[in-house]
């Protein structure tokens, strides 16, 4: 099983800035991808920003320029610069964790999320 915990969410205004981190543990061979899932009320959970283990980095088009994902997998961690916050960016925001246990079968984990609300 892998835990994941996720923190930095909160209230911003248009324009403002937040950061969120994820880190996780359990007993996990590797990481393959890493990335931020964002739901808003009444929507499904969809990527944002997404990180590979070989670097390769996405973005969907309505956060390019504003959000900057970064990792560091030997310490088990990603983060999420969020700058010049829009109010639909107001969503819960999920950390996803995909890898291989140490028992080489894979896992796809989530943790529980973090509200970030954009509001003047």
């Amino acid at each position: 099983q892998v835990h994941i915990v996720e923190s930095g969410g909160g209230s911003v205004q248009p324009g403002g800035s937040l950061r969120l981190s994820c880190n996780w543990s359990g007993d996990i061979r590797s990481v393959v991808i890493m990335a931020w899932y964002r739901q808003a009320p009444g929507k499904q959970r969809d990527v944002v920003a997404s990180i590979r283990s070989d670097g390769v980095i996405d973005y969907i088009e309505p956060v390019k320029g504003r959000f900057t994902i970064t990792s560091d997998n030997g310490v088990n961690t990603v983060q999420l610069q969020m700058n010049n916050l829009r109010p639909e960016d107001t969503a819960i925001y999920y950390c996803n964790v995909r890898g291989l246990y140490t028992s080489y079968t894979m896992f796809d984990s989530f943790g529980q999320g973090t509200q970030v609300t954009v509001s003047s």
